[in-house]
């Protein structure tokens, strides 16, 4: 089954209104397309694709604007990058980090907004059989908005991202260029433990691997909980044992290629994909030739908010270390509850927590600077809302301040207000019983979990 052009009916929950605001969708559908755009310059790398760069490239972009994927990722984006951009007409896009030698070829077009973008260069290379360290390849990450959303969500609304990761790995077969590649494989599913813990993720773009290479590593994105939706749905989720080279435009969905896409969801956003298919058939030249030398792949998938837990936006600065209390909130047989909340803070927000009600987990994120207030929830009190302030401090965006008020219209705060704030109010029945965001000695960024109360 051929994945087509993703369109979202309008639900009801998007037009919904609540406090004068209009609620996020909590479920929908979208589609993901992966395409190594054959963008060296010509003169280091033909592809063996017929025709010239520049047309084809601006071929590629009007394509991707006829066929509206959801999410694109692009390999070897360098030096015909304009082109590509000047004949698509999606929302979001990435910049270029630059032509060969200074950028990484990775670049996303998105029907989505994102936040927290950062490029990742590998810490290994191999130059064996190629030159893969002539330009800074690695990968990307982003947080992406399904529901549309912006990063500071809205009141009495949830907000459902995805972390989103593009690469593309070292090439070659020499014994150094596997090692290297298996090592690149190896630093994306480590970064997704520290990162994306808790989260639903996506990966995908071009790993350069085979599953029958089993040096490549290809199965460690396996190893960290992700789903290759081409075994899944093309191969009954047995992964073949025996090589199958792809033609070029494949003809095939069973052959494998080395552009692969991955996914998992998480407590807060369920995945499923539903369809995968070799787009090859759609990037054609007019006169029937390949625009590049890799098959483009397009997998749809469905996605739904948490039954049991869902979050807010964020608010605060991408910096420090990412913490997530979802996962541990996941395990509690019972709808979590918070008891107790404590806060600390001077001048900035140091620390955010609260203890839930079994009186098992305390959760508390931050350093020991500041001064702590508490509040203690009374029976069948909740966690209902909470302002937060954001400011600068050592030219990096953090949370300044945090004001909770509970359902019975209690409030406890810590911190200095600023004047850029935001309040995020849980959905109607639901409330604050947890944190994720990023920090260290103070809060950067900040995000609340919510759970049915």
């Amino acid at each position: 089954m051929k994945p087509q052009t993703s369109y979202r009916a309008i639900s009801a929950s998007v037009l919904a209104l609540s406090a004068g605001n209009v609620l996020a969708a909590t479920s929908g559908d979208f589609n993901v397309l992966t395409m190594n755009v054959a963008g060296l310059p010509a003169i280091l790398n033909g592809n063996e694709v017929p025709g010239d760069k520049t047309t084809n490239t601006r071929t590629i972009g009007a394509k991707f604007a006829e066929y509206g994927y959801d999410i694109i990722h692009v390999q070897e984006d360098f030096n015909y990058h304009a082109y590509l951009y000047e004949t698509d007409t999606h929302a979001y896009r990435t910049a270029t980090s630059g032509g060969v030698p200074f950028g990484s070829g990775l670049n996303t077009l998105a029907n989505y907004p994102w936040l927290d973008y950062e490029r990742v260069k590998w810490d290994t290379c191999s130059d064996a059989s190629g030159s893969d360290c002539l330009t800074p390849k690695g990968y990307t990450f982003m947080r992406l908005a399904l529901d549309g959303s912006t990063a500071a969500g809205g009141s009495g609304s949830s907000s459902a991202f995805v972390d989103v990761y593009n690469l593309h790995t070292d090439a070659g077969t020499e014994s150094a260029d596997i090692a290297a590649r298996a090592a690149n494989i190896q630093q994306v599913a480590d970064a997704i433990a520290a990162r994306s813990a808790g989260n639903a993720v996506l990966v995908f773009g071009d790993t350069n691997s085979r599953y029958t290479r089993a040096g490549d590593g290809i199965r460690a994105f396996l190893a960290a909980g992700l789903t290759d939706p081409w075994v899944e749905l093309v191969h009954a989720g047995s992964i073949p044992s025996a090589e199958s080279i792809c033609a070029n435009p494949s003809t095939t969905p069973s052959c494998e290629t080395v552009d692969k896409v991955f996914y998992r969801g998480s407590p807060l956003v369920s995945l499923q994909a539903t369809a995968w298919a070799y787009e090859s058939a759609r990037f054609l030249q007019a006169n029937g030739s390949i625009l590049s030398d890799h098959n483009p792949i397009a997998v749809n998938f469905t996605w739904a908010a948490g039954a049991s837990l869902r979050q807010s936006g964020f608010w605060g600065g991408p910096h420090g270390t990412w913490f997530s209390d979802v996962s541990a909130l996941a395990a509690k047989p019972e709808p979590p509850r918070a008891a107790t909340l404590t806060f600390r803070g001077g001048s900035r927000l140091d620390n955010v927590g609260l203890t839930l009600s079994d009186g098992t987990t305390a959760f508390a994120h931050g350093g020991t600077g500041g001064t702590a207030s508490t509040l203690s929830l009374g029976a069948g009190e909740h966690w209902a809302s909470a302002e937060l302030c954001q400011g600068q401090k050592d030219g990096r965006t953090r949370n300044f301040y945090i004001l909770a008020t509970t359902s019975s219209g209690r409030t406890v705060a810590a911190g200095t207000r600023t004047a850029d704030c935001a309040t995020f109010a849980a959905p109607q029945g639901w409330g604050i019983v947890g944190f994720l965001g990023q920090g260290g000695d103070e809060l950067d960024q900040l995000a609340f979990v919510y759970a049915p109360q």
